[in-house]
């Protein structure tokens, strides 16, 4: 007898359980999650006073890091001594504790620090440049010249993000990125950054190596043999890293390891290799304009406009990441857009008071945040009165500004790996069995990699970028833009996404769970998440309030 398609089982037999899904079998599938679920605190939960206190300083000390290495890059290119260089990292860490309060209290309200920006070091570079063929008495006065320069320079372009900002503008290009595009756009926030870390590491191996297995083992390892110390270890082994191989590496200096080594090994590896302590003055507020008035030229602001573009992008990436080790909804549009709107105010108060260059939202802060698993927003806070009080008192911050680079540069290959990774679980909210999603991916996360490297290692030698015409800001511009791994893979991704089969394939985009996030009362949490503290909404006007 045959069967046939109408075939049914006789009556009082069950019918047979339909297939397992595929895969079941084998092992549990993972459903999509919207928050993490492994933190120890989110957003709006604080640790103790004690505990966040110690927490908010190891965010200072993982934030050091990038604003010495910015200093020590451009200060000596600029002719500054050591003297010039630890008052740009007072500036720099002064604006940074200002700049942080500004976005966590009225900004995007994530746990995010605000830190100097690699984005704007190719401008930068073309300025040194212009004011290197001119005679200069010292090189003293040429540093305070060009410094100047690009004050002026930071005030223009800071009005660039305060119009994108608070014109809506920047909110409404993010509506273009569905969860396609930002999962290479905040993975490469992460793994762009990869020259600041095993490269830099590998200047002083006997210090950096150390250095990371240390922070693992003790970070993952040592805290499952000791349970009672795992939350401990968990949150605080970063610093009693830093503790142990710093020390290690002050006694390798007294010992004299490094009299008789290349100037760049002793710059890497001595603790007393950038001058800072003997340097830095005791106790010094920094003030608007304290290198004298800005100078405006035309030929520097288009670039400095390009950076400012380059550090929205990364902020934005940045932002998108820290919502998720953070335990909150991905932040809407318009608080993207305030965000970008007071980024650009933070960068204009760059400009006043001096700083060397522009802000953005730091990576490796948010990477520490999933380090730690504590994404309290009060932590950030209260680093911020660490940034500025050492800031102010100049011997004291400068001694932990003496941390050997190698040092960060070991921390950072675990906290950008985390962000990258970050960046990577946005997937789950997409089909992963698309092939028109992995063409995206795939090519998004290619380009956003493989032209920023061409770019940074054709600026490394000459001091400018691959793009040369007759109009310097037009090169100016595009080599900064190109430069930077986020805004290319913005670019790169937001065009394929939405050009590309894009209608036909909004389910497989992940639009459908992505839209709600997007609209300020599409999603019940947005408000719990983002909205301003004291009732503030209640005596802005309306029109900045960005209803959508």
């Amino acid at each position: 007898m045959v069967e046939t398609g109408n075939h049914r089982p006789p009556p009082g037999e069950a019918a047979p359980p339909p297939p397992p899904p595929l895969g079941a079998a084998w092992g549990p599938l993972f459903p999509p999650q919207e928050q993490l679920l492994h933190l120890h605190y989110c957003i709006h939960s604080n640790p103790s006073w004690v505990h966040t206190s110690i927490l908010g300083f190891q965010h200072y000390v993982v934030m050091l890091g990038t604003t010495v290495l910015v200093a020590s890059t451009i200060v000596p290119l600029m002719g500054g001594n050591n003297g010039d260089k630890a008052r740009v990292i007072q500036t720099l860490l002064f604006m940074s504790g200002i700049n942080t309060l500004i976005q966590t209290l009225i900004g995007a309200r994530l746990p995010t620090v605000m830190g100097p920006s690699f984005a704007f070091i190719i401008p930068i570079l073309s300025t040194i440049s212009d004011y290197s063929s001119r005679a200069f008495n010292t090189d003293h006065e040429r540093f305070v010249y060009t410094i100047r320069t690009i004050q002026g320079s930071l005030i223009v372009s800071s009005f660039i993000s305060i119009l994108l900002g608070f014109s809506k503008a920047w909110g409404n290009f993010t509506r273009f990125l569905s969860p396609v595009v930002i999962v290479p756009v905040v993975s490469v926030a992460g793994l762009g950054l990869f020259t600041r870390g095993f490269p830099l590491l590998a200047n002083c191996v006997e210090i950096g190596l150390p250095m990371l297995i240390l922070l693992v083992l003790l970070q993952q390892y040592l805290r499952r043999f000791l349970p009672r110390f795992q939350h401990i270890l968990e949150r605080y082994a970063l610093l009693l890293c830093i503790a142990v191989v710093w020390a290690f590496a002050a006694i390798l200096t007294v010992a004299g390891a490094y009299k008789h080594v290349k100037q760049s090994t002793m710059q890497s590896c001595r603790t007393d290799g950038s001058h800072l302590i003997s340097s830095a003055p005791w106790v010094r507020i920094p003030y608007p304009f304290q290198w004298g008035g800005p100078i405006f030229r035309a030929s520097d602001v288009f670039g400095m406009i390009g950076a400012a573009l380059v550090s929205s992008a990364e902020s934005t990436a940045t932002f998108y990441a820290a919502s998720r080790l953070s335990g909150a909804t991905p932040p809407p549009a318009h608080v993207l857009s305030r965000s970008i709107g007071l980024q650009g105010i933070s960068i204009l108060l760059d400009g006043i008071f001096g700083a060397a260059v522009g802000t953005t939202a730091s990576v490796e802060n948010v990477g520490l945040l999933g380090l730690t698993r504590v994404g309290s927003r009060r932590v950030v806070q209260i680093s911020t009165a660490f940034m500025i009080f050492f800031s102010i008192f100049g011997k004291f911050g400068a001694f932990f500004a003496s941390i050997p680079l190698p040092i960060f540069a070991a921390i950072y290959c675990v906290l950008f790996g985390i962000v990258a990774a970050v960046g990577i679980s946005f997937i789950q909210f997409t089909n992963n069995n698309s092939m028109r999603n992995l063409y995206v991916l795939g090519l998004t996360f290619f380009l956003g990699i493989s032209i920023p490297y061409y770019f940074w290692t054709y600026t490394g030698a000459p001091h400018h970028g691959p793009v040369r015409t007759n109009a310097g800001w037009f090169d100016d511009m595009l080599n900064t833009i190109f430069s930077s791994p986020v805004a290319v893979a913005m670019i790169v991704g937001a065009l394929l996404d939405n050009t590309l089969d894009a209608h036909e394939a909004v389910n497989d985009r992940g639009i459908p769970w992505w839209v709600p996030f997007q609209n300020r009362k599409g999603e019940m949490r947005n408000d719990e998440f983002y909205g301003l503290p004291l009732d503030i909404n209640e005596y802005m006007p309306t029109r900045f309030l960005y209803r959508s």
